[in-house]
């Protein structure tokens, strides 16, 4: 006797790795110069060393990755990457949202994939490509093709799974202390400390706190303490209100605007404010330097 639909029991099947969404699929071809200076986001990214090698930071570690290693950088970690110098590098970078808590897995690891691995990410390349115009390069959000390959977005998340899946079975992890060394902790921490100031003469016209830099960042308020003062031999906060007196004075010497309008471009909360933090720095008013490079250029 035939059996209806009800009379089977229906199995549900457990999704351990559910790929929500895609955000990045990159194929770069690197100059052996090349330096990125770091970035932070709300969700996952690998990068997968296909040719050469690189040398990364994530948060407050260094490491050195050649040809076939994988790192993962978990959602809201700081991360950067640069060339040696010596050797052009081939990377691949995927960003994508998954909330499975198997995705813990690969927080803070590298891991060497085998060529059965390798092969999924070539085939997430190759429909990233068929699926998007501007896949492959560049740091827009995905376009789509107007007449994508049939089913190309749908391989791309099933490939993708199944790459991560295969990742945790095999687990093929790579000794992350063995990757770092001295030289690459001193390279990030200087790439990381350029950042900072250069985050600083971004936001120059604001009042930039030591907490807005940490949170920035991702670093923790002892360790950028100890890491600026190293390298700057200055403090933080101190070397930041010297980059807004250093502009003040360049902006009294232009003699285009007045102190108020002064302290308004520099962020400061009061002209009195602005006025108080020069002369804390320079031993003299705003008025009293105007005065003296008038002086200066009559001679």
């Amino acid at each position: 006797m035939e059996k209806t639909s009800l009379e089977y029991c229906m199995t549900q099947l457990d999704t351990v790795i559910n790929i929500d969404k895609i955000v990045t699929i990159h194929y770069f071809e690197f100059a052996s110069n090349y330096v990125f200076k770091g970035e932070k986001h709300d969700f996952w990214e690998f990068l997968y060393v296909d040719k050469g090698e690189v040398e990364i930071m994530a948060d407050t570690n260094g490491y050195k990755l050649t040809q076939g290693d994988i790192i993962f950088h978990k959602p809201n970690e700081f991360h950067s990457e640069w060339a040696n110098g010596k050797i052009a590098p081939n990377l691949v970078v995927v960003s994508f949202e998954c909330k499975n808590p198997a995705m813990d897995f690969f927080k803070d690891k590298i891991m060497k994939i085998d060529p059965s691995e390798k092969n999924l990410i070539a085939q997430i390349v190759k429909e990233g490509k068929a699926a998007f115009i501007n896949a492959l390069g560049g740091h827009n959000k995905l376009e789509k093709r107007e007449n994508a390959i049939f089913g190309a977005e749908q391989l791309i998340k099933l490939y993708l799974e199944l790459f991560l899946i295969n990742l945790i079975r095999n687990g093929n992890l790579v000794n992350n202390s063995g990757r770092f060394n001295k030289s690459t902790l001193e390279i990030m921490e200087k790439t990381l400390v350029n950042c900072i100031i250069e985050y600083m003469h971004e936001n120059i016209n604001s009042d930039l706190s030591f907490e807005d830099i940490c949170n920035q960042f991702s670093l923790g308020k002892t360790y950028l303490k100890t890491l600026f003062k190293n390298k700057t031999n200055t403090g933080v906060m101190t070397y930041f209100k010297n980059l807004k007196i250093d502009e003040s004075k360049k902006l009294i010497r232009e003699q285009q605007y007045n102190f108020s309008q002064i302290a308004d471009m520099l962020g400061y909360k009061s002209l009195h404010t602005f006025s108080r933090a020069f002369k804390e720095a320079i031993n003299m008013s705003p008025s009293e330097y105007a005065s003296s490079v008038k002086a200066r250029a009559s001679l």
